[in-house]
């Protein structure tokens, strides 16, 4: 772990809620001045603390759906189960791609607007690694609901910060054109891009871009601007909990009672697989069943039974088709 004080928490924490935020805003919020902030931020990607940048799209909005598969490998040496990973990687409209500790070895949660073209990936992906899948276990995402890592100022957060999320999967669908869309992909990669770096790459003018910007957060394509941190430098790990409810009509109570957890970072509901999951940020696992002692008493019956693992490494994370 790295020395991260409270100073650079705060950083953290307002750049987690606007990425697009300017050194002196955030100066301003943090209590420090705008070269100090802008050498801290500096100090902690060079750390490897900050990750990247990034924006949270809605791409259901966009006329995407989402499919996700849990993989478990069999004959499948190191060197093998690279390749396969970059073959998922190299897929334009991957989403997610991580390694997993516990009861699969690789999750992938996948964009898909046409469902031929999937069906044409995913039939030569068989025909090339097939066999080499024990396990392919599917689903398909309904709705996610994101959070912030509360637990940056756990002192200090605002309550109201936890109830800003994104959400995705619900709405109608918009029309965008190639400009906004080059927009978007441009913001996928780097949420603090400058207007003028966006304007230049896509011949058009600063003023123009920072208006169709505004225009995709008001159509609600554009959920938020956001970091990516590292979390092993807090000494945290990423677990993800499926659970399967006795109650389902207790769903609905239980997420809004676990939404108040400064270390829940997503919940999702899919059809395929549990009835509720949840994502953590965590230290151990004990840490994590205390949670979910919690959540079992206060609502007694609910919770048949619950299974959880480690999302121990991610090769991808970007929340647009590439274009």
């Amino acid at each position: 772990m790295v020395k991260i004080d409270l100073k650079d928490r705060r950083i953290l924490y307002q750049l987690d809620l606007d990425s697009r935020q300017s050194l002196t805003q955030i100066g301003k919020k943090v209590g420090l001045k705008k070269d100090v902030v802008s050498y801290r931020i500096k100090q902690m990607q060079d750390e490897g603390v900050i990750k990247n940048y990034f924006t949270v799209i809605d791409a259901y909005r966009l006329g995407y759906i989402v499919f996700r598969f849990y993989l478990t490998f069999q004959y499948a040496n190191p060197e093998l189960k690279k390749q396969i990973i970059d073959h998922f990687v190299n897929y334009k409209n991957t989403w997610v791609i991580f390694s997993i500790v516990g009861k699969y070895d690789l999750g992938l949660v996948l964009w898909v607007k046409d469902i031929h073209d999937f069906y044409s990936f995913w039939d030569k992906t068989l025909d090339k690694y097939g066999d080499y899948f024990a396990q392919k276990t599917f689903s398909i995402y309904i709705q996610a609901y994101s959070y912030r890592p509360s637990y940056l100022l756990l002192e200090e957060f605002n309550k109201s910060d936890r109830l800003a999320h994104e959400i995705v999967g619900m709405g109608k669908e918009v029309d965008i054109d190639e400009v906004d869309y080059q927009i978007l992909n441009e913001l996928a990669e780097n949420a603090r891009v400058p207007l003028i770096d966006l304007a230049e790459k896509i011949d058009c003018s600063s003023q123009m871009i920072n208006y169709r910007i505004k225009n995709l957060v008001k159509k609600e394509v554009i959920q938020a601007f956001r970091t990516a941190i590292d979390i092993s430098k807090f000494g945290l790990q990423h677990y993800k909990v499926d659970i399967y409810l006795k109650e389902h009509n207790k769903r609905n109570n239980i997420m809004n009672y676990i939404k108040y957890n400064p270390h829940l970072m997503f919940i999702s509901t899919s059809a395929g697989i549990s009835d509720l999951e949840l994502e953590f940020h965590l230290e151990n696992t004990e840490k994590l069943n205390q949670i979910m002692e919690d959540v079992i008493s206060k609502f007694p019956g609910a919770v048949r039974n619950f299974e959880y693992f480690n999302a121990h490494k991610y090769y991808k994370v970007r929340l647009l088709p590439e274009a």
